[in-house]
């Protein structure tokens, strides 16, 4: 049996970050009705797998557990060539406890001028995956590539946006107008697979 999600289902959007709600509730684009974990009081669960695929499988399958509700989780990050593809899977980490992106944007500069290296070839990739409670999962993957460049520009978007150029742009994430990100952003390609798969 193929698995379908239907339109005007109430799904659990198994996110505490604000932006990535927003994000996935644009993506969503009205045809479902969305809450967040953080609405619904759930806790934010350990991110335990190495990979963003098995972060987003982990974080959907515990908010469709917890709320009884199919969850829509997404596990995202920056990844830098010259760092090896640090900070991957532990992107908001280097945030720290207080969620500072203007401390991580430092901390990944600090960390390529270490390495000596002149490469500012990144990439990001986003994790989506849904889960059914009590049922399957289903995930799927999408990147950008792109440049970093310092320092930060811009004021919309969230996270590591301000340092990210994607290919073919001149302005960083941070800069671009939000519909503008939404329609090419590594989020929005997983969810054209998403959408493939499920819809």
């Amino acid at each position: 049996m193929r698995l379908r999600l239907v339109p005007g289902a109430r799904l659990v959007a198994a996110t505490h970050n604000a932006g990535k709600a927003q994000e996935l509730a644009a993506l969503l684009d009205g045809r479902f009705d969305v809450v967040d974990a953080r609405a619904l009081g759930l806790a934010a669960p350990d991110e335990p797998e190495t990979t963003f695929a098995g972060n987003a499988l982990f974080k959907a399958r515990f908010a469709a557990e917890a709320s009884g509700l199919v969850a829509i989780a997404d596990d995202s990050g920056l990844c830098v060539a010259v760092l090896d593809g640090e900070p991957g899977i532990h992107s908001a980490r280097w945030a720290g406890p207080e969620r500072d992106f203007g401390h991580a944007m430092n901390l990944v500069e600090t960390r390529m001028a270490e390495r000596d290296g002149d490469d500012p070839a990144a990439w990001f990739i986003c994790a989506l995956a849904v889960a059914w409670p009590g049922g399957p999962g289903v995930t799927v993957e999408g990147r950008i590539d792109g440049a970093l460049s310092f320092p930060p520009r811009g004021r919309f978007g969230f996270g590591y946006d301000p340092i990210f150029v994607p290919d073919g742009r001149s302005e960083t994430f941070g800069e671009m107008d939000p519909a503008a990100k939404d329609a090419m952003s590594h989020r929005a390609r997983a969810f054209a697979a998403l959408e493939a798969a499920l819809f």
